[in-house]
């Protein structure tokens, strides 16, 4: 599988916005977290993160198409370093893309101290980050009667 990460440039931000709406919509019906899911953030929001000097957005490429895409918050300092968020489109799930991403991102900004967190009843997700090396907190985070977050760092 050959993986490549395209840094977004700021004509990108409505195409992030879009691909984020769409990956995340299932989870937002699903769970109806309005006030924290991507798929319910505006365009603006996106253009504000994009701003700010500590956030990357990488495109995910596979075989030269555009799979998903994956926000890296890293500061440069001694604070740990986010995923937040990862998105695979819909038709391209359970391809290992995530995984592959996730490793190319360790290549380019260091392979420790990294935090993260996802729903805890979404099963897939929390094998995902287990298989890379991330390990539950004890902290979790209720963010409604159907969902709570559980917080990994690595």
């Amino acid at each position: 599988m050959n993986i490549e990460l395209i840094s977004a440039i700021e004509s990108d931000i409505n195409t992030i916005w879009q691909m984020q709406v769409e990956s995340f919509a299932e989870l937002l019906e699903k769970y109806q977290d309005y006030e924290t899911n991507p798929a319910a953030e505006s365009c603006e929001r996106i253009r504000q993160r994009f701003e700010q000097p500590f956030t990357h957005y990488y495109f995910i490429m596979a075989d030269n198409e555009i799979v998903g895409f994956i926000r890296i918050v890293d500061k440069k300092d001694d604070s740990k370093k986010r995923i937040s968020p990862i998105g695979i489109l819909p038709k391209y799930r359970n391809k290992g893309y995530a995984q592959a991403a996730i490793r190319v991102v360790e290549e380019i900004h260091g392979a420790d101290n990294w935090s993260l967190d996802t729903i805890i009843t979404e099963q897939a997700n929390c094998y995902l980050f287990e298989k890379m090396g991330y390990r539950k907190t004890s902290k979790t985070e209720k963010i409604n009667d159907k969902l709570t977050l559980v917080f990994y760092e690595k």
